[in-house]
């Protein structure tokens, strides 16, 4: 069974930069596609952003193309989200999540494992 670790979470003024990151553990063969959701007060869980190993592969939200980064330590079984130029609606609870499969689906059901998420709160 894979565990899935957030930390990173905090709270930042708009326009200011947090980085997430995710460690997965439990299981020799780390998930193929690893990758990050958030859940605003009120709101459904979205997908923001994910990257597959074999091969290469990220996605990402229209709304933090340009603003947030996704990038893989494999050594490391680590997801980080570099976040920059942060926007007050971008606060939410920020979730790891990870499958075994290849693709990048936006659905929360796709994916098997998920962390405990981290909360991200930008003040206007």
């Amino acid at each position: 069974q894979v565990q899935l670790a957030e930390s990173g979470g905090g709270l930042v003024p708009a326009g200011g930069s947090l980085r997430l990151s995710c460690v997965a553990s439990g299981r020799t063969v780390m998930p193929n596609t690893m990758g990050w959701f958030r859940q605003a007060p009120g709101k459904e869980r979205e997908f923001v952003a994910a990257m597959s190993r074999i091969p290469t592969f990220t996605k990402a939200k229209d709304s933090v193309k340009g603003r947030f980064t996704i990038s893989r330590d494999n050594a490391k079984n680590t997801v980080y989200l570099q976040m920059d130029s942060l926007l007050p609606d971008d606060t939410g609870v920020y979730y790891c999540a990870a499958r075994d499969a290849t693709a990048i689906p936006l659905t929360m059901n796709a994916y098997n494992y998920w962390g405990q998420g981290t909360q991200v709160t930008v003040s206007s």
